[in-house]
């Protein structure tokens, strides 16, 4: 059974693929619809709200012709104490597949284990495979390209990440740079230093630790192509909001830090973004801040990793 849980769950030779899939759909949305997931309900299984990861995902299924159906954990058993394995073999026998949003990432990994549908991570405190590989798309069409080659595009290109290090974007980004060929510098509090669960995934995959942090912002910036950062309080973090915009702050995507970073340097934000907390509205309005661009990617990307895990599931 084929998930996307992680980053790394395609393999390098078929990133190819799964990003030609995306352009082709960008390319085609509007004029001529696919019907890869015709006949087919995919269930959204959200212990998180959303406004990116929902809307993506439900216009996607629905314009690669399947059915989005929409479960908050309330409206199931599992609100009630069903456990997460009877949850994914109960939903394995009505839909072709689910999408996960929660705070657990051990939860979508023991749904995956007992379904026999693929199960794609839609966002835990760990990870967010989606929004890596959206902001990987985006930022590979500008340096590719009309027709160029997208991965090869991101080969030996750094990207800064600010503020919390230790948390599913920047888990992410050290994990899909690993796949990418990517540089990764971190630079935010030591205390907020990436965890232990980051580095004995990398281990537990046989991959080098291939990142740096810092806790000097200007450091992190020099030579990056991309600048990145995202709010310091995620959802269930509300109590420490205050203590970490304090400890923050010095990591704040200013303009001034921004353009210490290469001249042609991309701005990204996975959203919602807080002016005046993690990013300045100059940054966010920078000719070269590309946020929308991965909001859109989203939804185009999204439909290539349905499409690719559906036919792979569809495959004898």
């Amino acid at each position: 059974m084929k998930h996307f849980l992680k980053e790394t769950d395609f393999k390098a030779h078929e990133l190819a693929g799964v990003f030609a899939l995306a352009r082709e759909f960008k390319a085609q949305r509007g004029r001529a619809a696919s019907a890869v997931l015709a006949g087919q309900t995919w269930a959204l299984l959200f212990s998180k709200s959303s406004t990116r990861t929902r809307v993506s995902f439900e216009v996607g299924i629905h314009e690669l012709g399947g059915n989005p159906l929409f479960l908050n954990r309330n409206d199931i058993q599992l609100g009630r104490g069903e456990s997460v394995e009877d949850t994914a073999r109960v939903l394995s026998r009505f839909v072709h597949g689910l999408i996960v949003r929660t705070f657990d990432h051990n939860d979508v990994v023991r749904l995956a284990a007992a379904a026999s549908v693929p199960v794609i991570n839609g966002l835990t405190d760990f990870l967010h495979p989606c929004q890596i590989y959206s902001d990987a798309f985006t930022a590979a069409e500008i340096w590719a390209g009309p027709g160029g080659d997208l991965v090869g595009s991101l080969k030996g290109r750094k990207i800064a990440y600010l503020g919390d290090t230790c948390f599913n974007m920047a888990n992410s980004w050290i994990l899909g740079a690993s796949l990418f060929g990517m540089k990764v510098a971190l630079a935010g509090p030591q205390v907020y230093e990436p965890g232990p669960e980051i580095k004995a995934q990398l281990a537990a995959e046989g991959r080098a630790a291939d990142y740096q942090f810092t806790t000097d912002p200007f450091e992190a910036v020099k030579d990056a192509d991309i600048v990145y950062t995202d709010v310091w309080a995620s959802m269930g973090q509300e109590d420490e909001a205050e203590e970490r915009i304090a400890q923050m702050q010095p990591y704040a995507a200013t303009a001034k830090l921004f353009a210490a970073a290469k001249p042609d340097a991309l701005f990204m934000h996975c959203l919602p973004a807080h002016p005046g907390e993690e990013v300045e509205q100059a940054v966010l309005d920078n000719p070269r801040s590309v946020i929308f661009d991965q909001a859109e990617n989203r939804l185009h990307m999204q439909k290539a990793i349905l499409a690719t895990l559906s036919r792979h599931h569809a495959a004898p």
